[in-house]
């Protein structure tokens, strides 16, 4: 079950965010869930509000987690969606987006 460990990562990784501009609280946290990542959005989600429920900096956090499609390039040019075959030349396409999970924002409150 990496969903934990990717729960936690997100954790720590706002919380270290928060610190380093002097936040009194984190609101949101948007995360990049790309489609190919093999992790359930939901369960993440479940976990990530599990290990902040007692800390008073995530008190009102929310977790916006978005899916993001997959895009591959292929060498002869085709640039779309097919990860294993390329439509144009039968070639295996190299996927550019689709298997990130990445934090790309936090909201804080500062006082």
């Amino acid at each position: 079950m990496h969903e934990y460990g990717i729960a936690y990562d997100i954790v720590v990784t706002s919380r270290k965010v928060a610190l380093d501009n002097n936040a009194t609280e984190i609101t949101h946290i948007y995360v990049d869930v790309g489609e190919l990542s093999i992790i359930n959005p939901e369960q993440v989600e479940f976990l990530f509000y599990a290990i902040i429920e007692d800390d008073s900096l995530f008190k009102n956090a929310k977790l916006i987690c978005t899916k993001i499609a997959p895009l591959t390039r292929c060498s002869c040019g085709y640039v779309g969606d097919e990860i294993f075959v390329c439509p144009r030349c039968g070639q295996l396409p190299e996927i550019e987006k689709g298997k990130e999970v990445v934090v790309t924002r936090v909201k804080i409150e500062v006082n």
